[in-house]
């Protein structure tokens, strides 16, 4: 392989690449979301400045997504915060970090990594129905962590603020370290979700129950009350990130 073509490659491995070139497109991406109270000081000892913590509150999703353009059929669940993040100015920006992500695709856990630095983990969630009730469950390996439960459509939502909700700046720590094991990347980065069709949004009542974990420590962050959740469904596009903080050189 030449140098000019080796410098062509986009990702590893170079002749077989575990993920495609975006953009990345999901079609009827359906999500569950409950969001819940918890300990604010279990809060701030996870969240990296500049962002702050605003309210003791984390939303915690199940999300199907059975059509993903390059990452194929697959589940995902895992944690956000509510932030805002502070800039050198004194000013503020209303956002949300990416706490912790289990999923059961290769592809976009090594795309997710690399591109965004999405915090992902290969796991078995699930999002389905039974009767009445939606249920979402999370395993590591054998042991569930994770369980959620939510009303079938009990109440139709306007999806203007959900919209208005997805269309705010998304936060990641991307961290990779050099050969000698010292950090090489160390970056908070932006994304957003983009040309987004909101196809239905309910809400209902729900319950969460976190179970400890020495590798998948959800419950870290502990339910004290469900507040709210959400069930919808929608198109949408994951946008390709920037850099809003490189720690190394700051």
């Amino acid at each position: 392989m030449k140098i000019e073509d080796v410098r062509k490659a986009y990702a590893m491995p170079a002749t077989s690449p575990a993920f495609p070139p975006g953009p990345y497109r999901f079609v009827n991406r359906e999500f569950v979301i409950i969001t819940y109270r918890t300990d604010m000081d279990a809060l701030r000892a996870v969240v990296p400045e500049p962002l702050e913590v605003v309210e003791p509150l984390v939303k915690y999703e199940f999300i199907r997504m059975p059509d993903s353009t390059g990452f194929g059929d697959y589940t995902e669940s895992g944690q956000v915060i509510p932030v805002q993040l502070r800039r050198p100015d004194g000013s503020t920006e209303t956002g949300a970090y990416v706490h912790a992500m289990y999923l059961n695709d290769h592809p976009p856990i090594a795309g997710g990594r690399e591109l965004w630095g999405f915090p992902k983990k290969l796991a078995s969630p699930t999002l389905d129905y039974e009767v009445d009730t939606i249920v979402g469950t999370l395993d590591y390996g054998k042991v569930r962590i994770a369980t959620a439960t939510m009303g079938f459509k009990h109440r139709t939502l306007e999806t203007a603020p959900l919209l208005a909700g997805l269309a705010q700046p998304n936060f990641l720590l991307k961290v990779i370290p050099h050969v000698d094991g010292t950090p090489r990347i160390c970056e908070l980065v932006r994304y957003h979700m983009v040309d987004i069709q909101m196809k239905g949004a309910w809400t209902g009542p729900a319950a969460l129950e976190l179970h400890p974990h020495a590798l998948a420590p959800v419950a870290d962050l502990p339910v004290l009350k469900v507040e709210s959740a959400v069930h919808y469904i929608a198109d949408m596009t994951l946008a390709l990130g920037t850099v809003e903080l490189d720690y190394l050189a700051a």
